[in-house]
């Protein structure tokens, strides 16, 4: 019976949608619904945000369950953005309407600025006050990278363009937010010791595109601990770290309970889950993420060691990290609470050696020499983080394939963060800018960043005259032959080196993979956009890759893209686009328009949208 209801209902609904005035007798037949059914019929997805609108302004009963408080404008904010569910807690009110309102005006805005980059960033790079515009957006910034989100999403390889710079937009937002968090953390007290919470910032900031969140690396913790609480119980079912609640912080002074608690560990994660030391690709930096190293369940030293760490001190055993050289290790007390210790009363332990136990001889054969006592000591927060950070420092500088040296910029900024007057890393960062060359023609703003920072060395440490002196030169020449070289450069196809230039300015196009229509308004014998650009495009797999024309084109949707020449006669050949992991993918050409109407010519074409 109650099927029959909700049955009839649906057919009355969507004519409610569609009518301004539905009949009487359709609308009296389902406001004498029970609210239940009514209520699962407006939350059925079939109705969009304008249907319950409509149908809550028919009759005050309607308007009553689709207040904006309750369940129909909720399903309606879920079914849109799911994702943004995990942001609102179950016990809170929320204005379900007024969310709706706030996040599609800020999808509206977000899509708004990501087609204008397109327009103003499609020839150079995004120079350092491109993004003014959105540090001063309204509204929540969750829902403006939601709205980015969306369009990375879009299905197959539509709006390349809008991919392209979402991505960058995105990347920029999340990093700049998560530098602010790790300023903010790095306040913290000395005792303040949450080392994975670093860890985790660290990991953000070089990914920021992943979703990546302490929460859900705790978890995954959490879930370790649970069977390393499995396995003690059954070596100790009356052990005191089975009574610890989550979140607690007690700690077990007695040394067989934690050496229990440690054996208890080892089993779990080095004969159970199979955690080890990366020693066959120890110099990559997924070693150091901790939401890489769960997943690979591998890592290094002091990756290996947080995560012990971590899971020791939730079950009770007081763990220290020490800042050993060459092998970070951990070291467990075994003197007398209040007593005066030294180096040789702690067990030293190898997170990434399968928690073997050290002595302070076997911690020297481990490095292969004799170290001062000092270096057995216990690191803070800040120091560990710095070690890090500093591995990603070391690693970027060994880049050879990534010319665009992310991980490099990436680690300046960590540490540049914690250590902002760190000199030797602010030449680093100046002569960086001069090797990327991403601040030349286009980003003059960048320009009189690098002097900011050369003149920031100076005062630091006026030692440093000859370099920065060197460095001042060369960037104010820089200027001044840019000066000496403004105008406009004429470029003739008929110059012998232009002779692989097919196509000239004013021909009109079309894609043939995607059927837009375009017109030619530029051209380079060569690609011409930077190394990140070509490494972010793979530009690469093109069977020319930059060394073939490239033509800048305007498409009848006011985009501008910048198209690659491809085989002059071939049918059909592979291609790349300008998206966020971009892709080669066969069949992508343009086609080129003769004088007659819709009668095309056919030379094969691949596409770098810009």
């Amino acid at each position: 019976m109650a099927a029959a209801a909700v049955d009839s209902a649906m057919e009355v609904v969507p004519a409610l949608a569609e009518e301004a005035a539905p009949e009487a007798a359709g609308l009296s037949c389902l406001v004498n619904l029970p609210g239940e059914v009514l209520e699962y019929i407006l939350c059925s997805g079939s109705l969009t945000a304008a249907d319950i609108g409509r149908v809550s302004s028919t009759c005050r009963r309607l308007r009553e369950l689709c207040q904006s408080s309750g369940k129909v404008w909720k399903e309606q904010f879920r079914v849109r953005w799911p994702s943004l569910m995990k942001h609102y807690s179950p016990t809170d009110y929320v204005n379900w309407l007024e969310e709706y309102k706030v996040r599609q005006k800020a999808g509206l805005e977000a899509r708004k600025i990501v087609a204008s980059f397109s327009k103003r960033f499609f020839s150079e790079h995004v120079p350092c006050n491109g993004f003014s515009d959105i540090e001063n957006l309204e509204g929540p910034e969750i829902f403006f990278e939601d709205e980015l989100v969306c369009i990375l999403n879009m299905e197959g390889r539509k709006a390349l363009t809008w991919k392209y710079y979402a991505k960058k937009i995105l990347y920029y937002l999340r990093q700049q937010k998560i530098l602010n968090n790790l300023k903010a953390f790095l306040q913290q007290p000395d005792d303040y010791e949450s080392y994975l919470e670093g860890a985790v910032y660290i990991d953000q900031y070089c990914n920021p595109l992943s979703d990546i969140s302490l929460k859900d690396i705790q978890a995954q913790i959490d879930n370790i601990v649970e069977l390393v609480c499995k396995t003690l119980r059954g070596m100790n079912s009356r052990h005191p770290s089975l009574a610890f609640k989550a979140g607690e912080s007690s700690m077990i002074m007695e040394i067989e309970l934690q050496s229990q608690v440690l054996d208890a560990m080892n089993y779990v994660l080095y004969d159970q889950l199979k955690f080890k030391g990366n020693r066959m690709d120890y110099y990559n930096a997924l070693n150091l993420y901790m939401h890489q190293v769960l997943i690979r369940r591998t890592g290094i030293p002091i990756s290996m060691s947080l995560l012990y760490l971590t899971i020791a001190r939730q079950l009770g055993v007081p763990l220290e990290p020490v800042n050993f050289p060459s092998h970070f290790l951990l070291r467990w007390c075994q003197g007398a609470e209040g007593a005066t210790l030294d180096i040789f009363d702690y067990i030293y332990i190898d997170a990434f050696g399968k928690g073997k136990q050290l002595t302070v001889k076997e911690c020297e054969y481990l490095i292969g020499q004799h170290v001062t006592a000092a270096l057995y000591g216990v690191v803070n927060v800040k120091k560990v983080l710095q070690r890090m950070v500093g591995n990603l420092l070391s690693l970027g500088k060994r880049e050879g394939i990534d010319q665009s040296y992310q991980l490099l910029r990436d680690s300046l900024d960590l540490y540049l963060a914690m250590y902002p007057d760190q000199v030797q890393l602010l030449l680093l960062q100046a002569r960086l800018y001069f090797h990327l060359g991403i601040w030349p023609e286009k980003s003059f703003c960048l320009v009189l960043k690098v002097l900011d920072i050369l003149q920031h060395i100076q005062t630091l440490d006026p030692g440093q005259h000859g370099a920065v002196g060197y460095l001042v030169q060369h960037t104010l020449e820089h200027i001044e032959r840019k000066k000496e070289e403004v105008g406009v450069e004429v470029k003739l196809r008929s110059h012998e080196k232009h002779r692989d230039v097919c196509y000239s300015i004013g021909l009109i196009m079309k894609h043939k993979r995607y059927g837009y229509n375009c017109v030619i308004y530029g051209w380079d014998p060569t690609c011409m956009m930077g190394h990140e650009w070509i490494r972010n495009m793979n530009v690469h797999s093109l069977p020319h890759g930059h060394h073939q024309p490239f033509y800048n084109v305007l498409v009848e949707d006011g985009s501008c893209r910048y198209a690659a020449q491809g085989e002059r006669q071939s049918a059909s050949r592979g291609g790349a686009e300008r998206e966020g992991d971009a892709e080669s993918e066969a069949g992508s050409r343009l086609r080129a328009a003769s004088t007659e109407p819709d009668k095309w010519l056919e030379p094969g074409n691949s596409e770098i949208v810009t």
